[in-house]
């Protein structure tokens, strides 16, 4: 998981005469920090991420790290932190010493859960066995593995630095190193990729018996090197083809769909990214991150933090680069495009839980996309139907004025 998303300004008709109720309870608190460095930039890649020099600044990013998270307490006073996610990036460059300074930081600062999920993005290139046995030490307890795909051609493709041998060395250091909760990152609709090519990808890393798997198409994204010299990608047929038979080999072997990409074996969806998805709070640290935090007001802000590592470690810039607070206009957008990618959707009592809207302001709407067929007749839920998980961008878009 990268940054979030960030502050929408689309207008939801309907809402902005509803008032807007103290929020009765905050939702749970967790945090995210992105290290911005990688030994490569990926052309596909449009995250927020620099090619790493042969020297990082390890000391002076943890303290900047920790001064960026003191200037955002104040709106956090009282609270704990559910969950921890490093991402970039790739935050396994930093030294084992490196990040345990910073998390002893954290934790002097807020509270951590007893049952604290704590993720680590980490790339097949950089896996020392030594490096995630400290890790693991340090009481990191989930790894995110970026494997993409195991074969070599489309490896070299998609820019990558490790080769499949790798990968699967990867998934047995982590265990071996004590991580009994990971998740490995794989694409499919990669360039001239065949079905029988991507179903390959999927049996090699269901045999890695990881608990969770991140499976999405890949796409093209503005500013990334793939956009503006796009490869040749597999026809709509095939990419049709692949994710039916992909999403029917991942169930037979106990990974079940609880996102539009995330599947996982039973208990085991990531926490962390729960938390985004039902419209819980997120503090964001470091260069790029974004945050989202409510306010027993009701006033829910949405942060950014500068993008640049030399900007953000630049003692005369200031770490926050904007903000915003949501509008009523914004808020059924802001959780809906979030809510509405779990295939199970949220109870419907949450969406006044965590905005203080009342839920009859999406009445309309919500019938109309009900009459559509793309989200379930179901009062106690927000759920998208089957079809509506295929075209969430239209069944959004009901929710437009």
């Amino acid at each position: 998981m990268t940054d979030s998303p960030s502050a929408s300004s689309l207008i939801i008709g309907g809402a902005a005469s509803s008032p807007r109720a103290p929020l009765p309870t905050l939702p749970p608190l967790a945090l995210y920090i992105h290290i911005p460095w990688c030994v490569r930039k990926c052309p596909y890649c449009d995250f927020n991420s620099h090619t790493a020099s042969p020297v990082l600044p390890e000391q002076e990013y943890v303290d900047a790290l920790l001064a960026d998270l003191d200037q955002d307490l104040h709106a956090v006073y009282g609270r704990e932190i559910s969950s921890i996610f490093f991402g970039g990036g790739t935050p396994s460059l930093f030294s084992a010493d490196a990040l345990g300074r910073l998390l002893k930081g954290v934790e002097q600062r807020i509270p951590f859960a007893h049952d604290i999920e704590i993720t680590l993005e980490a790339n097949p290139g950089t896996f020392e066995q030594e490096k995630f046995v400290a890790y693991r030490k340090l009481g990191i307890n989930r790894l995110s593995i970026g494997i993409q795909s195991f074969q070599q051609q489309k490896l070299e493709a998609l820019g990558r630095i490790h080769n499949g041998d790798e990968a699967v060395r990867a998934a047995g250091m982590a265990r071996q190193a004590g991580f009994d909760n990971f998740n490995l990152d794989l694409m499919h609709g990669l360039p001239d990729q065949s079905l029988d090519d991507a179903l390959s990808d999927l049996r090699q890393a269901i045999e890695l018996q990881p608990t969770h798997i991140s499976w999405y198409q890949l796409t093209l994204e503005p500013n990334t090197v793939f956009w503006n010299q796009p490869p040749v990608l597999p026809e709509d047929d095939t990419l049709w083809d692949i994710q039916e038979a992909g999403q029917a080999l991942l169930a037979e072997h106990g990974y079940a769909q609880y996102e539009v990409s995330a599947y996982a074996q039973p208990g085991r969806p990531a926490r962390h990214n729960l938390n985004y998805w039902s419209f819980g709070d997120f503090i964001g640290i470091g260069a790029g991150a974004h945050g989202k935090l409510s306010h027993p007001d009701g006033r829910i802000v949405r942060t950014w933090k500068t993008r640049l590592p030399k900007d953000y470690l630049n003692p005369t810039k200031s770490f926050q680069a904007g903000e915003k607070a949501l509008s009523n206009d914004e808020m059924p957008f802001e959780f809906l495009m979030n809510a509405l990618r779990l295939t199970a959707g949220v109870e419907s009592r949450l969406y006044a839980e965590r905005t203080g809207l009342p839920l009859e302001s999406l009445a309309e709407h919500r019938r109309e996309a009900e009459q559509s067929g793309l989200m379930q007749v179901e009062p106690s839920r927000l759920a998208a139907t089957e079809r509506g998980q295929l075209f969430l961008n239209d069944l959004l878009q009901k929710f437009l004025s």
